[in-house]
């Protein structure tokens, strides 16, 4: 076959074109640091690449659910908290009282201080998350307790609230009315303040002992609840924050270029297409036209 020198040169710049193209896709790679810029580049990188970001898109997800989670259970578990403070009070002023050496006067500033008392305890279980009632279970726009001329109400509702922690798993993060604050936690209250005001002995006030220790145990339970639900979501946090660290890892495996890897071909390559040059320059023949410059 016979060889020209427009072959040659054809040959030629068809090499260096195909040098410049390579030296022009590492230097793109050196400066976003990623192995391709569209999909077109590698197909099968880019579609690993939508599957991996959907999944840390929904561990980044369930992870912004866990504050929320938080929000509800530590401020449920502090309401419980104060509750628990209130219901001892009034277990010692029931003590207190029930001792008939207490006159009738000193029986009226207890009545007072447990009346109080009963409206701070109202005040706790209409306690509000932002714009939601804790206490008041998936009717969360409605205050839970209202105290009228007839006695003191308590919903009824015991709907659960819960957060999506991870792949279909749901953890409920509030407590209902009736668990935490029982039409008979404030009944047992008002008949406090009605045997301190009527003149009852002090052995009737002391059987209302038992009923304030039952409504006492019913916050522990309460508490108790959220302090498991609470451990638990510690534990799925935990999990979900290796998931996240997997999650980058394989994303960054399959998009990232290995950089010192990339700068070492980059510098090989230029040393290549300079050579391509050198020689190219060689193989192109003078011409007529060069001699008659």
């Amino acid at each position: 076959m016979r060889v020209t020198q427009s072959m040659l040169s054809s040959n030629m710049m068809k090499n260096l074109t195909a040098s410049l193209a390579r030296l022009d896709t590492l230097n793109t790679q050196v400066g976003s640091q990623k192995k391709i810029t569209r999909p077109s580049d590698d197909p099968v990188v880019a579609m690993k690449g939508m599957t991996y970001r959907r999944s840390l898109a929904e561990v980044e997800q369930y992870q912004r659910n866990f504050s929320e989670a938080y929000n509800w259970v530590e401020n449920s578990d502090s309401a419980l908290d104060k509750a628990k403070l209130a219901l001892d009070r009034i277990r010692e002023l029931v003590v207190q009282t029930s001792n008939d050496t207490y006159d009738s006067e000193q029986r009226e500033a207890a009545k007072a201080e447990v009346a109080q008392l009963k409206e701070h305890l109202v005040e706790i279980a209409n306690t509000k998350f932002g714009e939601k009632y804790l206490f008041n279970g998936s009717a969360t726009a409605t205050k839970p307790v209202s105290v009228t001329a007839t006695g003191t109400t308590v919903s009824d509702n015991a709907g659960k609230m819960e957060l999506e922690l991870s792949k279909g798993v749901y953890i409920q993060v509030n407590i209902s009315p009736g668990e935490a604050f029982s039409e008979d936690l404030f009944s047992t209250v008002d008949e406090v303040v009605t045997a301190l005001g009527d003149g009852s002995t002090g052995a009737q006030l002391s059987g209302l002992l038992d009923k304030l220790d039952s409504r006492i145990a019913d916050n522990s339970t309460a508490r108790a609840k959220i302090g498991a639900r609470f451990n638990r979501i510690e534990l799925m946090e935990s999990r979900m924050a290796e998931q996240a660290v997997i999650a980058s890892r394989i994303l960054s495996e399959n998009e990232d270029v290995d950089f010192e890897k990339v700068v070492t071909e980059l510098t090989v390559q230029e040393t290549v297409h300079k050579a391509a040059l050198s020689v190219g320059s060689r193989i192109i023949q003078p011409t007529l036209m060069d001699y008659l410059r």
